[in-house]
């Protein structure tokens, strides 16, 4: 079980909705957190994290809970899910434990979630997502996405950008030589680039998938960069 380190309290005026959040200390995840504490249409926002969220200030109608979430039993109640969870292969250190986190951690937290009610799920995925993809990392992203949308939830949005970018040196992560590369590589092309393969600001991708949730299509919604981008206002 997760240990709560803050109480839940409602906030005047806001919207009867409650949101679940993972994945709150990556660049993404960071996003999502910001603009979920200050947005009014949820009255409850939990948090469930590995770590102590050390730059982002916990707000009344905030919970946070911390400890292993492999292993958590029951995740808190909750109407919408974000669910921002990824490593890389040289973070995890091999092929098996990255697939530990972005397919089967994001998938039982998913599965937890639906059990406890909530409706709406938005997941960070990746361009190229694929289960059949001869790419490592294509077809565990491709697995993910189809098993989150075996699970019941009304609306699943999926966000697959491309290269994110973003302040990551604040994240306490390992450093990432090969997307700061590419980011550097690309930066000058960006206006040359098909919009599907131009990198995307961890801010879009967070208001992206939290405007998708706020009137769901039925089903699965797919936000390839091309629609992500249009959310970096």
């Amino acid at each position: 079980m997760l240990s709560a380190t803050s109480p839940v309290q409602d906030v005047q005026g806001a919207a009867p909705r409650r949101a679940l959040l993972a994945g709150a200390t990556g660049l993404v995840g960071r996003e999502l957190l910001r603009l979920l504490a200050a947005d009014s249409r949820y009255a409850e926002v939990h948090v469930l994290a590995r770590r102590p969220l050390t730059d982002q200030p916990v707000v009344r109608k905030m919970s946070v809970e911390i400890g292993p979430l492999a292993g958590a039993s029951s995740v808190p109640a909750a109407d919408d899910v974000y669910l921002a969870l990824g490593t890389t292969i040289r973070a995890a250190g091999s092929q098996e434990a990255f697939r530990r986190v972005d397919l089967d951690l994001v998938v039982h937290l998913a599965r937890l979630a639906r059990i406890a009610g909530a409706t709406r799920l938005a997941v960070v995925s990746a361009l190229g997502a694929d289960p059949a993809s001869r790419v490592f990392y294509n077809r565990v992203k491709g697995e993910m996405e189809a098993a989150v949308q075996t699970l019941g939830y009304r609306s699943v949005v999926i966000a697959r950008p491309s290269l994110l970018s973003g302040d990551r040196a604040t994240l306490e992560q390992k450093p990432r030589p090969g997307e700061r590369a590419a980011l550097a590589l690309l930066a000058p092309l960006g206006q040359w680039l098909p919009s599907v393969w131009r990198p995307v600001p961890a801010r879009a991708v967070a208001r992206a998938m939290i405007e998708s949730l706020r009137k769901p299509a039925p089903g699965s919604t797919l936000l390839d960069s091309r629609a992500l981008g249009q959310f970096d206002l």
